[in-house]
């Protein structure tokens, strides 16, 4: 039992239960994350890779929007139900949350153009993991976060924010090219073109790297990093997926381009 000395200090140093939570969750948030990355040659049924032979299927637009949600409406809620005000730092990185997730639960997905559905088990754990991340963030930041007052002035906040709007820029970009590949009543796949796209198979998701990369930064603390983590781990293995399947489909797709870091891999 001595291994386990380390982990009944730390867990005896925590103010409450709450503590605790967000740090087992955090900790269990970056083991799936891990798990997912170890299964990155194992074909998800997700979008294009999504068929009638999956039993249960949603409209993906409906899934969308469902599984995203609480990664909204969690944070606001409790934003809006803190027992005080919450620091300008708090506030601010709790809003780039918050700014995310409008857009991806609230326009994103009336903006999908065709889309296939989406087999229920994929929805269920994209559902369940958008609820356990939404609350592990926003507990953070408007309970246990403490940050000094020129926290904002502080070269990883500011470093952190930049990396996190350039993200979100790439991101946006990157689907806007994805939904405009077809012409109306065009049907079948396109190489994508332009922006990131020059460069990596995966800019959407190189994008959404590099946005919570920042926001990890500019948290510095353990569910930030924990979220960041998960997020290179989901999106490598489905970039991956996507650059095998560009390079099956066409046969003049750029040799050159990249799976997801420009340059490098």
């Amino acid at each position: 039992m001595m291994f386990l000395q380390p982990v009944f200090r730390f867990l005896s140093h925590m103010n409450n239960e709450s503590e605790v939570l967000v740090e087992l969750l955090s900790w269990l948030i970056i083991l799936i994350g891990g798990c997912i990355l170890a299964l990155r040659f194992v074909e998800i049924p997700y979008g294009r890779y999504s068929s009638s032979k999956y039993r249960f299927l949603i409209n993906g637009k409906v899934a969308w929007f469902v599984q995203e949600i609480p990664s909204l409406a969690i944070p606001l809620y409790l934003f809006f139900s803190a027992d005080k005000p919450l620091q300008p730092p708090n506030m601010l990185m709790l809003g780039m949350f918050i700014c995310h997730y409008s857009q991806r639960s609230l326009i994103y997905p009336f903006l999908i153009r065709g889309g296939k559905s989406t087999p229920f088990a994929i929805f269920v754990m994209a559902l369940a993991f958008c609820t356990c991340n939404g609350y592990l963030q926003a507990i953070n930041l408007t309970k246990h976060a403490v940050y000094s007052s020129d926290w904002i002035t502080d070269p990883r906040f500011l470093t952190g924010s930049a990396l996190w709007f350039l993200g979100l820029l790439v991101n946006l970009h990157s689907d806007h090219i994805l939904r405009n590949l077809r012409k109306p009543g065009e049907t079948g796949y396109k190489i994508p073109r332009g922006g990131m796209f020059e460069y990596v198979s995966g800019a959407n998701f190189f994008g959404e790297i590099v946005e919570w990369m920042g926001y990890a930064i500019a948290c510095w603390c353990l569910p930030s990093a924990a979220f960041a983590i998960f997020t290179f781990f989901v999106v490598s293995s489905r970039a991956a997926h996507h650059h095998r399947w560009y390079l099956e489909k066409f046969e003049d797709y750029p040799k050159t381009r990249k799976i997801l870091i420009p340059f490098l891999y």
